[in-house]
């Protein structure tokens, strides 16, 4: 009796343990369907690239001028001493129409020697270079607020004694540059997600995710306004000319790489 009671259990928790472990066996075997029905592998995913761009129009808040002083002599401290007495003539000049010194910066400094080519006057064959002097030039830069007064500058400066003006523009300071990227990055993304809905539709796909964002520089090219040439080349200088600021258009642009499926 006893022995039989024992072989009865003994079956019945074989029995259980094998309807167990076909039961475990099967809720893997759902998880592993409905994990593999989430996840798609990289090499059988889907995907849409797009540009998006955001433009809009601005008005500037910064104005930059260019404009310096070349001076030549027979020696290169001669030079530099006379550049430099022009040279504080003109920053005396644009100060005292209110540019304040921390509006001022110097963009370059270079001294040249110069040379003239002897030639042999009997048989226009060239003998040698030889150093007949040097010319410093000294270019300084002005960015200011008061974008009204670029005409009154340049005659002020050129009255001074600069014989070089070399760029006049209008751009935005830091400040407005982050405000604007800002706004338009998103517009951007939109953009991109706009186009990329447009081109999907027919297809019967849609957008289900998004696997890259790569995001252009800020463009805002400052388009310089040629004024002057070298003063001191023949070139007529005119005063009191207007200088009037406009709108520029700011431009920036998002690439998005985007997973697509079945509508």
């Amino acid at each position: 009796m006893t022995t039989n009671t024992t072989k009865i259990m003994l079956v019945t928790f074989a029995a259980i343990a094998i309807i167990a472990s076909s039961a475990v066996a099967s809720m893997q075997t759902s998880e592993n369907q409905a994990y593999a029905q989430q996840v798609i592998p990289a090499s059988r995913e889907k995907t849409i690239s797009v540009t998006g761009t955001a433009t809009t129009s601005v008005d500037p808040d910064l104005l930059n001028i260019q404009f310096g002083v070349e001076t030549q002599a027979k020696t290169a401290t001669e030079a530099i001493d006379l550049n430099n007495e022009a040279m504080n003539q003109v920053i005396d000049a644009i100060e005292n129409l209110g540019i304040a010194e921390d509006e001022i910066r110097t963009s370059s400094f270079s001294i040249y020697p110069i040379y003239d080519n002897i030639i042999d006057p009997k048989t226009g064959v060239y003998v040698r270079s030889e150093l007949t002097g040097y010319r410093v030039s000294n270019i300084i830069s002005v960015k200011t607020e008061r974008l009204t007064i670029g005409g009154d500058i340049i005659d002020a400066a050129v009255q001074a004694g600069a014989n070089r003006v070399d760029s006049v523009y209008f751009s935005l300071s830091p400040e407005k540059q982050l405000a604007i990227q800002d706004d338009l990055i998103g517009k951007a993304v939109m953009n991109a997600k706009s186009k990329a809905e447009l081109a999907l539709d027919p297809l019967e796909q849609k957008i289900i995710g998004v696997k890259l964002v790569s995001l252009s520089d800020f463009n805002y090219p400052p388009p310089p306004i040629p004024y002057y040439s070298r003063a001191d080349a023949g070139y007529e200088v005119k005063t009191s000319a207007p200088i009037f600021q406009s709108e520029q258009d700011v431009t920036t642009t998002a690439n998005v790489l985007f997973l697509i499926g079945d509508k």
